[in-house]
């Protein structure tokens, strides 16, 4: 039987890279799906390639950034199937990058309110939601950066990640004796566009695959298997959590 059959879920950061990857496999193992991204042509084409491989999906294109997306997608997910399960809030962005001391106000600003504030208008709306079905389980797409390591020139991401965790604990004690999961996934490289636009050259490439202990860096896909992990029974007893899926990032000094 399908991990998450009779199951719905919201995937966030939908139209590339690690949400993608986890609304196809979400699909794939019976969960209907909403999905959302900025960019409508990409939900559309995903939408579409659900549905031709015989799942459910509904986008609803918006910025997380914006407490109306988070709404809107809790709502789609009742009106259209009744009920909310799983919200995989992955969505998020670099944000503006260089030394601590140069970064502007707006940019600080809007790394927050896109990966953490963004993460909180998710959980906002969509507890309320799980709690009415009887619980269920909410992932966070955070990073090692700022938790289990750390690079120069990324203050503003670092912080709003690694608020996520935060946010990741408070709820999982707050929303447990309820019935709801709450964890964190902290992805190492991810061969993703973000991660392509942030290493565009093959010097950059080679450092950051030697810092794995795997010595690879991973694909979308295997990031969705751990979201799907954490959001099936399987996880059943998995709360508060961040899970490092780094491929050996955090612990490698060769």
């Amino acid at each position: 039987m399908p991990m998450l059959s009779g199951k719905v879920a919201i995937v966030t950061g939908a139209s590339s890279g690690i949400g993608h990857a986890t609304a196809l496999l979400f699909a794939r193992e019976g969960a209907k799906v909403i999905v959302s991204a900025r960019r409508a042509a990409e939900l559309s084409a995903l939408v579409d390639q659900i549905k031709s491989d015989g799942g459910s999906a509904v986008a609803i294109a918006g910025s997380i950034s914006d407490e109306a997306t988070s709404a809107a997608l809790v709502k789609a997910a009742l009106d259209h199937f009744g009920r909310l399960d799983i919200a995989f809030n992955n969505a998020g962005m670099i944000g503006e990058a260089g030394p601590t001391s140069g970064i502007s106000a707006q940019g600080w600003r809007e790394a927050l309110d896109v990966n953490l504030t963004g993460g909180f208008f998710g959980a906002k709306h969509q507890v309320p939601a799980m709690l009415k079905s009887g619980g269920g389980a909410i992932m966070f797409t955070s990073t090692f950066i700022g938790h289990t390591a750390a690079f120069p020139g990324v203050a503003a991401y670092a912080a709003s990640k690694s608020g996520l965790i935060g946010l990741t604990q408070a709820l999982a004690a707050e929303y447990g004796p309820q019935g709801i999961r709450v964890n964190a996934i902290l992805p190492g490289a991810v061969d993703t566009t973000m991660y392509q636009s942030m290493n565009n050259t093959a010097e950059s490439q080679a450092f950051v695959t030697g810092l794995h202990a795997l010595k690879r860096i991973s694909k979308p896909e295997e990031i969705a298997k751990a979201a799907l992990y954490l959001a099936s029974d399987l996880a059943s007893f998995q709360t508060g959590t961040a899970m490092l899926v780094d491929g050996g990032l955090s612990i490698t000094r060769t």
